[in-house]
């Protein structure tokens, strides 16, 4: 028989049993994501930025000795280039502000306002799709208008543009532009004459085996059967000559330019039709601004000398200054 163990045991002392294994950690949770930020926020912010831009502010004057008056014009960019503001006028010898024009234009839509008349021009464009274009003009004083479509080809250089007046006067005006001209038919009404479709072709074109440095340009109107013709001829680079003759009244006009970069460009030309011989010097950029020309000025010498009274050539100059005040 089995004797009963003589150790005692010790009931003070806490019962060992195996540590159970911690749980894993959470997963961490992906935070959310911001909320999207508030229309009214989003606009408002961009509409203060655009009202807190200091509009640019620049004013030009032109001089003409012929007229001898000043030609002034304020102006001023808004809302980050979105829009002009541009305030024109003319000041006289006796210091006297005439003709008044105020004008905002934007890139679809201008308003040309003037004050004197009471009468606004309203012109705007846009563009329906890459291959078609709509502009629209209206006087609000003689309710008149105009509206004109331009559609592009998918062929490169080719075009229709048709255009109308408003109230409906007559036929639209169309015209048919390809890349060796263009041809237009609209009606006319002269006096004593009922109105009548004419018709007016203009082609373009290398001549001497395609040399690109010379072109033909006959030009015909129909029923008036008015023929006249353009040949011209680039000399150099930098020098050309064009040639103008008209065979229904045997008119004729020629014409020299010489232009050395694109700050001084020299002209030199006559016209049968009024017997006079000119010559004129550019300083500055005749076609472009004159914020690019050199000290955003721009100077033109002309000299007029009649063919039949000699004695009596004038010397004219012009002059266009621009500053830029903000």
């Amino acid at each position: 028989m089995l004797e009963p163990s003589s150790q005692k045991p010790n009931f003070l002392i806490p019962q060992v049993s195996p540590t159970p294994a911690a749980p894993p950690p959470p997963m961490a949770q992906p935070s959310p994501p911001p909320p999207p930020p508030s229309l009214v926020r989003t606009y408002s912010g961009k509409l203060l930025s655009l009202l807190s831009e200091r509009p640019s502010l620049r004013a030009t004057s032109e001089f003409d000795s012929d007229s001898r008056v000043f030609f002034h014009k304020v102006s001023c960019k808004l809302f980050d280039n979105l829009a002009s503001l541009k305030l024109s006028f003319i000041n006289d010898s006796k210091r006297e502000i005439s003709e008044p024009q105020l004008m905002l234009t934007s890139k679809y839509l201008s308003i040309h306002y003037d004050p004197d008349e009471q009468n606004a021009l309203i012109r705007t464009s846009f563009d329906v799709s890459p291959m078609l274009n709509f502009n629209v003009a209206h006087d609000l004083k003689a309710q008149q208008g105009e509206v004109s479509m331009y559609a592009s080809l998918p062929s490169p250089g080719f075009g229709v543009q048709v255009s109308s007046s408003f109230p409906y006067s007559g036929l639209p005006r169309a015209t048919i532009r390809f890349p060796m001209g263009e041809v237009t038919l609209e009606e006319r009404e002269e006096a004593d004459v009922l109105r009548t479709l004419s018709v007016k072709g203009i082609l373009r074109g290398q001549i001497l085996n395609g040399d690109q440095a010379m072109s033909f340009i006959p030009s015909i109107s129909i029923p008036s059967n008015a023929v006249s013709f353009a040949f011209k001829r680039r000399l150099s680079p930098s020098d050309k000559l064009s040639y103008w003759y008209k065979l229904y009244s045997n008119n004729w006009s020629a014409v020299y330019k010489h232009t050395y970069k694109k700050s001084f460009k020299l002209k030199a030309g006559y016209d049968s039709e009024v017997r006079l011989g000119w010559a004129s010097i550019w300083v500055g950029d005749k076609n472009g601004r004159a914020r690019t020309a050199p000290m955003k000025m721009k100077v033109q010498f002309m000299l007029q000398v009649p063919q039949d009274d000699i004695k009596s050539s004038t010397l004219m100059f012009r002059v266009k200054k621009r500053w830029d005040i903000l």
